[in-house]
């Protein structure tokens, strides 16, 4: 029987959310592996899967395609129905829905840390032509920035604290949302709202403001990651390191 297929990368946010997915599922999946320096997810073979040119894709075993990663998930629990990951009341999965995009709204500040490691080098070396060529085959005009800021206009310091500044925020609302979630995000369980911000909250305690991921300073935050990191699925997931 065929499996599905992931097309991901091993540091990328949002792959590391479907990964995180499939594995409390305990799905089984062929891995490609796609290697954004190279821009292999902006060639025409992938685009006519993916139009959004970004991972993480999976392709069912049927042939279909689905992308963006909260899309993904929510189509994983509809689908296969235990363990559950989504909270039970439709207020719940609503309130669950705003909080993903919440999260997804702040992904550009995770970009500023995590592109200067690998993306950024790659850029800075185009000539302008090359960055030319480049920023034609990326469909996403905010992507394109990226692509651009990195090549030629690096983040300043006072962006990064800005940025740092509101991921810190981010914990200071899981915070509030652990005091009346039980010790979940939302609706007492462990739910796709969890697994969605495990990416930035790995990155802020690993790099970009470790200090903040702790019991003194956001104790729920603190104890909601330990028993995150518990789970055998986030070995199997793989969200390791973002260094090589």
């Amino acid at each position: 029987m065929a499996l599905p297929v992931l097309h991901h990368a091993w540091r990328s946010s949002a792959s590391r959310r479907v990964r995180l997915c499939l594995a409390e599922k305990g799905v089984r999946f062929d891995s490609v592996l796609v290697d954004l320096t190279k821009g292999e997810h902006h060639t025409p073979e992938y685009l006519a899967k993916n139009p959004l040119g970004v991972i993480p894709l999976l392709v069912l075993a049927d042939g279909r395609s689905l992308y963006e990663s909260g899309t993904i998930c929510e189509y994983l629990d509809e689908t296969i129905a235990d363990p559950p990951l989504r909270p039970e009341g439709a207020y719940d999965r609503a309130t669950m829905r705003n909080w993903i995009r919440h999260v997804d709204g702040l992904i550009g500040n995770l970009i500023i840390f995590n592109w200067k490691h690998s993306i950024a080098k790659v850029a800075a070396q185009l000539s302008d032509a090359e960055l030319a060529e480049k920023l034609k085959s990326i469909p996403s005009k905010e992507r394109q920035e990226a692509w651009l800021r990195a090549a030629r206009r690096p983040y300043t310091e006072a962006e990064e604290a800005e940025a740092r500044r509101k991921l810190v925020v981010l914990l200071d609302r899981m915070e509030g949302m652990l005091d009346t979630g039980g010790g979940w995000l939302i609706g007492g369980r462990y739910s796709i709202a969890d697994i969605a911000v495990v990416p930035f909250v790995k990155r802020i305690d690993e790099e970009i403001a470790p200090d903040a991921v702790s019991a003194a300073k956001h104790r729920r935050v603190h104890d909601w990651w330990h028993r995150i990191q518990a789970r055998p699925a986030f070995k199997t997931a793989r969200i390791e390191s973002f260094y090589d």
